[in-house]
């Protein structure tokens, strides 16, 4: 073993590197072949910690232990049970709606040729490019998206049995880490970090999302757009999607205020949606959440299209997550591996308030 070790501490950076990307890549593979089993147990787990300040709190207060084990399942399977609920409804009245406005699509698309070849446009080379998009496919993805999802929380019984062994293990698993934290204290660190961040990121992203779905669903009534509850509950859960959820949120409700009200009608969506999404979510969010996922911006895209091909629509929403738990296992828990902290993260002026002087994890 010794001369193994001396061996591998002699490889050169290039093809550490090079090994570590085949090993990513096979046990990626992995991970998509079995999504269908992955992702419900990674939703499960990250549920569970995202109730264990409750859980937490019950302990504190010396309640019984199946108290403790009780209140936090029946609160995360009503929440899960809920949430199907919304995603089965939603995705019969989309699938009822679409043929309904496939001759407004056609005739947007004929009206916007007409105008634009009246400014002088070449009309036949505006058909072919028209004739080449599809206003419904963004109905289609939206509805594919939100099958991915039901088919994800139609594994209830799957996602319930996990969430059962791991609220009955949490308080064993805390203790766990306890005596093994003197010889492995970077790695207990790492997770309780992990836990902490991603509770808060957890929580803070989710009583955001509601306010700003709740506030979005007011302004689809204002405009008669049509089945405003459902573009409120999309609204929700692309908040969990980085960077991209929001424009995934706005797109289909957006099309059917044009559709039903015109330009205006239109216009008037997007401004409201954007005014709502950058006050809450730009200015406010963030001074609750602050650096809690403690990746950067290029890393958290990165993120959403490895996850979502790896997981499938359930990857896209838990994202920025699975990805702190590997940065927490491959980096945080590694003290040879400090340096690429301040490459994963984001970019900032001052010392991470996280590290002390040494570069350590500052224990709170």
């Amino acid at each position: 073993m010794g001369d193994r070790g001396e061996a591998a501490r002699g490889w050169s950076p290039g093809l550490v590197g090079m090994v570590g990307a085949a090993a990513a890549v096979v046990a990626l593979a992995g991970l998509k072949a079995s999504a269908s089993i992955v992702g419900p147990t990674m939703l499960a787990l990250l549920l569970t910690i995202a109730v264990s300040p409750l859980r937490a709190r019950l302990e504190r207060r010396r309640a019984p232990f199946w108290l403790c084990v009780a209140v936090p399942l029946v609160t995360v399977i009503v929440m899960l049970l809920a949430l199907g609920a919304g995603l089965a409804l939603s995705v019969a009245q989309l699938a009822t709606l679409l043929p309904t406005y496939s001759t407004q699509l056609t005739g947007l698309l004929h009206g916007v040729t007409e105008e634009l070849a009246r400014h002088g446009v070449d009309e036949a080379k505006l058909q072919t490019t028209l004739s080449k998009l599809d206003p419904g496919q963004l109905f289609t993805f939206i509805q594919g998206f939100l099958n991915g999802l039901l088919s994800a929380s139609s594994a209830i019984v799957l996602i319930v049995l996990m969430l059962v062994g791991m609220c009955l293990d949490a308080t064993g698993t805390v203790r766990t880490l306890e005596r093994i934290r003197p010889q492995q204290p970077e790695l207990v660190d790492a997770l309780r970090r992990f836990a902490r961040d991603t509770t808060r990121y957890l929580v803070v992203s989710t009583v955001f999302g509601a306010i700003v779905a709740a506030l979005d669903v007011v302004v689809l009534y204002v405009f008669d757009v049509p089945v405003p509850l459902l573009w409120g509950l999309l609204a929700f859960l692309t908040n969990y999607i980085p960077n991209i959820g929001f424009v995934i949120g706005l797109a289909p409700p957006a099309l059917l205020g044009l559709l039903e009200g015109g330009w205006t009608a239109m216009v008037w969506i997007i401004v409201a949606y954007c005014v709502i999404n950058f006050v809450l979510q730009s200015l406010v969010q963030p001074k609750f959440l602050g650096n809690a996922v403690g990746l950067s911006f290029t890393l958290v895209s990165l993120s959403l299209l490895l996850w979502a091909w790896v997981l499938g629509p359930l990857g896209a929403i838990l994202a920025v997550p699975l990805s702190s738990l590997a940065k927490a296992l491959l980096v945080d828990a590694d003290p040879t591996k400090k340096w690429l902290t301040g490459l994963l993260g984001p970019a900032v002026d001052g010392p991470d308030p996280r590290l002390d002087a040494d570069g350590r994890p500052v224990r709170r």
